[in-house]
């Protein structure tokens, strides 16, 4: 089944910056961008990548349902709120993105949700790579933290690779 998904900046900026940005058009049918989430990109510096990205028209940036009161009482970001509002709106679309808080919003809605994690191990399935684990040690590299044992346990458990660093 197609999926469709709505982007946070995390996985836009991360994964642009080690080169992967086109898997959203590759794993994903429909790829939005709420305009909250472009803003916050294009606030940051001219040269990097997913500033670019946004600048460049390859992702549809588009306008966001106003969010609920109860979305609104979880006091996320502009872009967390922005993403989990056009979820709402729109419940067969995923919610891209990694902050823990948003997530934790995200399934108290029942929403369909991913992460950068969740990419790489579509790439890995979709065979756009032939190690998961590599592309996550180049996010580490650039910057992308998540706990070394959730890492483990995705690769071990979803595409049989191995975590090379420990707790």
């Amino acid at each position: 089944m197609p999926e469709s998904w709505v982007l946070n900046a995390s996985p836009i900026i991360v994964l642009a910056r080690v080169g992967y940005s086109h898997w959203f058009h590759q794993l994903a049918e429909q790829v939005i961008v709420p305009q909250a989430v472009a803003t916050e990109i294009q606030a940051g510096p001219v040269d990097d990548p997913a500033h670019q990205i946004i600048n460049s028209g390859d992702l549809q940036v588009e306008g966001s349902p106003p969010p609920p009161a109860e979305l609104l009482a979880w006091d996320l970001g502009m872009g967390e709120t922005a993403v989990l509002s056009f979820v709402l709106a729109n419940p067969e679309m995923t919610a891209i993105l990694d902050d823990a808080a948003a997530r934790r919003c995200a399934r108290s809605f029942s929403l369909n949700i991913k992460g950068t994690l969740a990419i790489v191990i579509l790439a890995k399935q979709q065979e756009l790579i032939s190690s998961a684990a590599e592309v996550l040690m180049s996010l580490r590299q650039s910057g992308f933290y998540l706990d070394n044992q959730i890492i483990k346990d995705a690769l071990e458990q979803t595409v049989g690779e191995t975590w090379p660093l420990q707790q």
